[in-house]
């Protein structure tokens, strides 16, 4: 696979985003991840998805380190400080798949709590099934697991359309719109910084596409194979959704419904929270996270019984 690397100077300067890269060889591919707090505290794995990378995450990271966890936030393939194929058809949700199983398996990380959106969702939640014993608990925010037999929204659509023939693909401008908020000209830069030229762009416009909105899609069977496991899971699995979202508006229920995780949870609607909700709301991401996280102590970390006064 022939790929190419977002020079590091488009990445200097950035606010609000100053922690250490980190770099981590999967199959071939350089994969770029934040990794705050102990290396031996419980660990909180923070999926991004399209069209954003880590940067998405740079509050909660620092909320939730502080709380005393180690934060790992990586960039998919194709985003953020990762490399970028060159190739179109090198992006497939399979290796978007294998990728992430091979980041966490080469990190050898255990009891992990994951928080997903987007297609961090789509992702992480087949590789929750696969590796079920590396995962103590789940949070799953504006995101799905589409396996063709869904009703899809107009607004997601209009998006895989967008991104597929629209000339203009301005990633900061798209966050924007993606937000309930207004989003700082910094904060959009900083969403523009990794794609400086359309040939980086190549796995953000392939994303949409990817999804199965049909059952005669490639992956469709492997996430409605993927679902029926879900409905065996026992350990906790919240949902957090943004009241604004027109993408996975609804989305939550069937999880609730389906999952025995979700079972006793506190599931919450966010007020005033886009699809990006991480944006619009991170403060109250992190709190709740924080405490699930005290809240159903694993086995590694029941010595931390007691919630701090900041959550």
């Amino acid at each position: 696979m022939k790929y190419i690397r977002t020079p590091e100077k488009y990445f200097k300067n950035l606010k609000d985003y100053s922690f250490r890269p980190n770099y981590i060889d999967v199959d071939g591919l350089r994969m770029h991840y934040v990794d705050e707090g102990p290396k031996t505290a419980p660990i909180v794995l923070l999926l991004h998805g399209e069209p954003t990378w880590s940067y998405l995450y740079r509050f909660m990271i620092m909320d939730i380190q502080k709380a005393g966890f180690r934060v790992i936030a990586p960039d998919l393939i194709g985003f953020g400080k990762s490399d970028k194929l060159l190739s179109a058809e090198d992006y497939t949700y399979a290796n978007h798949i294998k990728w992430m199983k091979l980041f966490i398996i080469n990190l050898d990380l255990f009891e992990i709590s994951v928080f997903f959106q987007d297609w961090g969702s789509l992702i992480g939640l087949r590789v929750l099934v696969d590796e079920e014993d590396r995962f103590a608990r789940a949070i799953l925010s504006n995101g799905a697991l589409p396996s063709g037999r869904q009703r899809i929204s107009k607004a997601f659509k209009y998006w895989r359309a967008f991104s597929k023939y629209s000339p203009w693909f301005p990633i900061g401008q798209i966050v924007k719109m993606g937000c309930a908020r207004n989003l700082s000209s910094s904060a959009m830069d900083a969403y523009d910084a990794p794609f400086p030229q359309s040939k980086y762009k190549i796995g953000a416009r392939k994303f949409p596409r990817l999804v199965p909105i049909n059952p005669s899609d490639i992956e469709s069977k492997n996430n409605y194979e993927a679902f029926k496991k879900l409905t065996s899971w026992k350990k906790p699995f919240l949902t957090l959704f943004g009241d604004r979202d027109p993408i996975t508006r609804g989305a939550e229920k069937i999880f609730q419904k389906e999952i025995p995780g979700c079972k006793g949870q506190e599931h919450r609607i966010i007020k005033n929270a886009g699809h990006f909700i991480q944006e619009d709301q991170s403060e109250k991401l992190s709190e709740l996270i924080i405490c699930l996280l005290y809240t159903s102590p694993s086995p590694r970390d029941r010595t931390r019984s007691r919630m701090p006064s900041s959550a």
